[in-house]
């Protein structure tokens, strides 16, 4: 069994730096060094009084130490961490880039009075479960050694689990969204015959490349099924 330090290395660079970011929030928050009121998405300090870092600064925050936080946490460690070895595995740049189109696509739905949300951390990391869902539709969920079930209903599970212990369901809900938003966009659409509108753009691969993120690209691409849309793709799951 491999150390917590070999482990944390052997993270893929996007999902890791995205946990380190979360949990160093928490952490920082937890010893009184940040107010979540200055790092909170509120729309009118930030073109009023320039303050952008709040577009940003909104994702990193799951909450105080706690159970909710421990779940979150663990589904970037899984369910991210697998998504960016596997079906993005050598694809770093579309892989950030899957990333910043989720929360450009979050920050303009919370711009909808009925689904703003102050911290959209939550949201992102349900994006990422909703996009792992459906690269991994038939892989078995065991929920708490309860109930076991197909990945591809995990993201409706854990948002049900959400209301049953009384969670704000908002958050999850525009996770799902932009999460197949993206997966439409750039999997369903083209497999359907349509044009993949959501390429990444050079500047993406040039800021991977520039800064040495991740492992070089290849020119093989994941290979994909064909038939129903909701297939997916095929990928072998570690065990």
């Amino acid at each position: 069994m491999s150390s917590p330090a070999e482990y944390y290395k052997s993270l893929p660079p996007i999902t890791k730096a995205y946990g380190t970011l979360c949990l160093l929030t928490t952490t920082a928050y937890q010893f009184g060094l940040v107010d979540p009121r200055y790092i909170a998405l509120f729309y009118k300090p930030v073109f009023t009084q320039f303050q952008v870092w709040r577009l940003i600064t909104n994702f990193f925050f799951l909450g105080k130490f706690s159970i909710n936080f421990g779940i979150r946490l663990l589904m970037i460690a899984r369910y991210g961490v697998q998504l960016e070895k596997v079906p993005f595995d050598r694809r770093t740049a579309d892989f950030l880039w899957m990333m910043i189109f989720g929360a450009f696509s979050l920050l303009v739905l919370a711009a909808i009075p009925i689904f703003w949300t102050p911290l959209l951390g939550v949201s992102l990391v349900f994006m990422l479960l909703y996009v792992w869902s459906r690269e991994f539709p038939n892989a078995q969920i065991s929920i708490y050694g309860l109930v076991t079930l197909k990945a591809f209903y995990l993201p409706w599970a854990m948002l049900a689990l959400d209301v049953i212990f009384g969670s704000p369901i908002i958050p999850d809900l525009l996770g799902i969204i932009a999460g197949h938003l993206y997966y439409f966009l750039t999997v369903l659409h083209p497999l359907a015959g349509g044009r993949n509108i959501l390429k990444t753009p050079t500047w993406v691969h040039k800021l991977v490349a520039r800064w040495r993120i991740g492992a070089p690209p290849t020119s093989a691409q994941p290979e994909r099924t064909t038939g129903a849309a909701f297939r997916g793709r095929s990928y072998r799951l570690n065990d």
